[in-house]
């Protein structure tokens, strides 16, 4: 058996990372592609390694040579790397290729260890290494039958959305025996070069053969294996996190910020969405109006204010959209004036715009982090402050003001000329949502410079659409803040949404009731776990403090590690002892709920 890498590519869409090197001489946490690669394979029991070199070529064999004296490595030069694609470059090696069983990798490929083991172990001569079709996949796919007969190569232009379920995406790395190389390929490679020409790649050859000859290409899937192909600076990124040791992986992860759709298999119980909304039906309507959304320009900021209101059933000159809830909380904090109230551990996104000498803190002196509006007021009647910011309920700790809390803590802000900010993005999960919602005219109207500021993405499940309003009957306020942000901030999937929302307005109404149940009932699974010391909590999300022998950064690093799992840890939080421990948790579906329990039930020692 010996490797044959195809390596003559130039790399365009990385830029200037292969300005002056071949894709294979990127480094991926501090090593080059090419030397993992290498390194594997010397690991395998080869005969030999070809390697075809094109762009940047004498660099490469340069390097290869002084890196690795004594190895067996055999270069191969296509000179036309610049007009031809690697079925070219694959005719250049015919006569290595002839020779012996041939492992073909692509240079531009990082895998575990484990991918080659699969390969050399699978008791089929004549393989291609597959994984189950992921939203981030680009480039060829196949179809298999349930035997892992590959029946079919899906090249880009064949390629339809509506057929994702079936497909597997080809990793790039193949291993051929002698004889499917001189009886099959080398002929079939031979005719579709000579028929098509030299621009084209390897795996159409593959298709051609797959659909006239019986050849008997096995597909060996290895879903669930870490593998990554590198086309563009994004992808060096996501590499980066994927093949970090443990701690710079999870540091990666959560310097991200999220974008977690891009990592198979990683299920996120760090950010905070409606498990249950919207529904299906909508997503439908979202989806059947896509091109005309992708094509045509938002509504700006006065239709979309009215469309706001019509959503949360108040006045539209009391309203004002944001691209999330993050962008009106900058334009906000921007404006007031004088000290502001801010009880810890709190949501930070509003402190972190402030300069330290303006925050005025609170720190609620219970192990559970819970106060209420008594609390408040004794605390802040003799400080001095222009704004008080209530996010309730409050992230991370869940606790909740009421109703009755709350008009009281607005009229006296009214009187002290202070005011006041509350943040409802998690209301609607509360047992009772209904009755402490303030977005209602009568108490906006009541309270005029009390503002109240509501994220979409969290409460309604779409976080992708950046989505958040901000509601005041000031409306110097109002006027400021949509001038303050652009007049097309929120882009046409967002206001379509927000168009259609009524419709599945009960839809709404059940997700929240649903998920009160299912809250209810991830509580009770928490509080089995020995190490957990789980905090009451009216949002979407609990608060535990961890317990030896786990510290929060060791239970964090523990489920990402074994389990693919994210959460929270709320070390870096400002507002928490220094010698306690602390992680969130969201409240997901049910079967991710039980993933999570299970999870935490295999760390009990």
């Amino acid at each position: 058996m010996q490797a044959l890498i195809l390596a003559a590519g130039m790399g365009r869409r990385l830029g200037e990372f292969t300005a002056n090197n071949t894709k294979c001489m990127l480094e991926v946490n501090g090593v080059r592609l090419i030397d993992r690669m290498l390194n594997q394979l010397f690991a395998l029991d080869l005969s030999r390694i070809v390697i075809v070199v094109g762009y940047e070529g004498g660099n490469l064999m340069d390097y290869i040579s002084r890196q690795y004296p004594g190895r067996d490595i055999v270069f191969v030069e296509n000179p036309i790397y610049d007009k031809t694609n690697n079925i070219y470059s694959l005719w250049l090696a015919r006569e290595y290729m002839a020779s012996d069983d041939t492992l073909l990798l692509e240079s531009d490929l990082i895998f575990e260890d484990s991918v080659l083991g699969a390969a050399m172990e699978c008791d089929h001569r004549d393989c291609a290494l597959v994984s189950k079709y992921e939203i981030w996949m680009d480039g060829t796919m196949v179809r298999i039958d349930d035997e892992d007969n590959i029946v079919n190569f899906i090249p880009k232009k064949a390629f339809k959305y509506s057929d994702t379920k079936f497909y597997y995406k080809t990793v790039n790395i193949y291993k051929f025996s002698r004889e499917f190389i001189a009886n099959h390929y080398l002929p079939f490679l031979e005719a579709y070069i000579r028929v098509l020409g030299e621009n084209e790649y390897y795996e159409q050859v593959l298709r051609v053969i797959t659909l006239i000859d019986n050849a008997g290409i096995k597909a060996l899937p290895i879903t669930g294996m870490h593998w990554y192909e590198i086309d563009d600076v994004q992808d060096l990124r996501i590499a980066e996190t994927i093949f970090a040791e443990r701690e710079d992986r999870l540091r990666k992860l959560q310097g991200s910020f999220g974008g977690y759709w891009r990592y198979a298999g990683l299920l996120d119980f760090c950010y905070l969405v409606n498990p249950y909304f919207p529904k299906a039906r909508m997503i439908e309507e979202m989806k059947a109006n896509f091109e005309p959304l992708l094509r045509d320009y938002p509504s700006g900021m006065g239709v979309n204010s009215l469309l706001a209101a019509k959503y949360f059933g108040v006045r539209h000159d009391y309203m004002v959209v944001g691209n999330g809830a993050a962008e009106l909380i900058k334009s906000l904090m921007g404006c007031v004036e004088g000290g502001v109230g801010v009880i810890y551990p709190t949501f930070e996104e509003y402190p972190n715009r402030l300069s330290a000498d303006r925050i005025v803190a609170y720190y609620p002196s219970n192990g559970d982090f819970s106060y209420t509006a008594d609390d408040i007021v004794d605390f802040y009647s003799e400080k001095e402050i222009g704004s008080l910011l209530i996010v309730n309920p409050d992230n991370p700790s869940g606790n909740m003001i009421g109703r009755e809390g709350l008009e009281r803590l607005a009229v006296w802000a009214e009187e002290r000329g202070v005011r006041l900010i509350v943040d409802e993005s998690f209301v609607d999960f509360a047992d009772e949502a209904a009755e402490t919602t303030l977005l209602h005219n009568g108490v906006l109207e009541a309270h005029p410079t009390m503002c109240v500021m509501k994220s979409i993405s969290k409460s309604y499940g779409v976080p992708g659409l950046r989505l958040g309003v901000l509601a005041s009957a000031d409306r110097s306020l109002i006027d400021f803040m949509r001038k303050d942000v652009g007049i097309w901030n929120i882009n046409s999937f967002a206001e379509f949404y927000m168009q259609i929302y009524g419709k599945y307005e009960k839809d709404y109404v059940r997700s929240c009731e649903k998920f009160r149940e299912e809250r209810a009932i991830f509580e009770r699974e928490l509080r089995e776990i020995p190490f957990l010391r789980v905090i009451p909590s009216q949002a979407n999300y609990f608060l535990c403090e961890v317990l030896p022998p786990f510290t929060s950064y060791n239970l964090t690093l523990q489920l990402l590690e074994r389990y693919s799992i994210l959460i929270k840890d709320c070390t870096s939080k400002k507002g928490f002892p220094n010698n306690r421990h602390f992680i969130r948790i969201a409240i997901r579906n049910r079967k991710d709920d039980i993933q999570m329990f299970n999870a935490l039930k295999g760390l009990i020692l």
